[in-house]
């Protein structure tokens, strides 16, 4: 008797809607699959702001240019150690980050990565981009039914406003100011956060010759024109000859996060389903180790020649959504700390941090904590 084994090949479709640095990840990740995608965006994507950046932690760069894309290392800049200090204290040290072996975490421009990451995807045979034009798109998407899952990223279009719309939502009363600074050439890998009594201060290097800058203000009792904010940061500045600062942009700070993250085949994901404070740096890891799990379950599916479905969005859920809970309300809890120091005249918190941050243990967790998120 001869015995033909068959292997089957499911084609298999995904729409992903939103045209951001997440959506764009996401899609790169399940064309290396061999998954058809059908990119779907609002409005011609244009250079996002030369001022944005992002920090991407050591173990979620490695998932990235493993499963993603493998984009030059020439675009990233390594971070060694992160500083905290405080303004209570003279600017005193109160806590800091350091792995004697690794990076704690690379810093690379939004633009340098998202132009990288499209000019490859564009060229892929399995990535279809297309404008949506009318709002009768989403309507029609869903009556017609021809993908295997839709993965909405897009937290203001018609799907977010009819089937995600539960969510624990805060104001956080802050604008962002971000720009970057050009400066005399310094060994340059370390990120310090300086608390001040109108927010916290981040300078974060992307090269030698330049460091970014997110300065998280309140604005609640106080609002601040441009050259206010620009006193601020050169009053706090660690170590930098300025020669130049570029344009100063903003945004609003909100956090918020889904209570259901699934209707029938459609998935929410991205800032969609948590948006967290920038105080830790932490949105766009968060994004991305839902991106690791994702793939891992849809991988799953493919390697025992499974049909992607809805069974797929249950599990994500199911193994993302407490942890995604969990990790947006610590970095909420930090902030909340820092804001309640920041109105007490007492100096008694930032001399316990200080004796805190002088256990390796505790810091050590920390770090794998940032770095891995809650899979430690």
């Amino acid at each position: 008797h001869l015995i033909f084994i068959v292997k089957i090949k499911i084609i298999m479709n995904i729409c992903i809607i939103g045209g951001g640095l997440t959506s764009l990840s996401l899609a790169k990740n399940l064309i290396n699959k061999k998954i058809n995608i059908h990119f779907y965006h609002k409005n011609k994507i244009k250079s996002l702001s030369s001022s944005r950046t992002i920090g991407i932690s050591r173990n979620n760069l490695e998932f990235f240019t493993k499963e993603i894309y493998d984009i030059s290392k020439k675009i990233f800049w390594e971070i060694k150690k992160i500083e905290i200090y405080s303004e209570k204290l003279q600017k005193e040290n109160l806590l800091e980050f350091e792995n004697n072996e690794e990076s704690l975490f690379y810093m690379v421009k939004n633009d340098d990565l998202y132009e990288s990451l499209l000019k490859k995807i564009s060229k892929n045979k399995f990535f279809k981009k297309k404008i949506i034009k009318q709002n009768s798109f989403y309507t029609d998407l869903i009556k017609k039914n021809k993908y295997d899952l839709i993965i909405n990223c897009d937290s203001n279009n018609f799907l977010s406003k009819k089937y995600f719309t539960k969510r624990i939502n805060k104001d956080y009363d802050n604008l962002a100011y971000t720009t970057i600074l050009k400066h005399k050439e310094i060994k340059n890998n370390v990120a310090t956060q300086i608390f001040t009594k109108n927010g916290p201060i981040a300078f974060l290097p992307i090269s030698n010759s330049e460091t970014s800058i997110v300065c998280s203000l309140d604005i609640k009792n106080k609002k601040y024109n441009n050259n206010e904010v620009l006193d601020l940061i050169n009053e706090n500045n660690p170590k930098y000859q300025i020669q130049k600062i570029l344009e100063l942009s903003c945004f609003k700070l909100s956090s918020s996060n889904l209570r259901n993250y699934h209707y029938k085949n459609i998935l929410a994901f991205g800032d969609l389903l948590h948006r967290i404070h920038p105080l830790a740096g932490q949105g766009f890891n968060m994004c991305i180790r839902d991106i690791k799990i994702l793939s891992r379950i849809i991988q799953n599916k493919i390697d025992v020649g499974m049909e992607l479905d809805s069974s797929i969005l249950n599990d994500f859920e199911k193994q993302t959504k407490t942890k995604n809970f969990i990790y947006s309300n610590s970095v909420d809890f930090i902030y909340e700390t820092f804001n309640f120091d920041k109105k007490n005249k007492s100096n008694s918190f930032n001399k316990i941090l200080k004796i805190i941050g002088k256990n390796k243990n505790l810091t050590n967790y920390l770090i794998k904590l940032a770095d891995r998120g809650l899979d430690f």
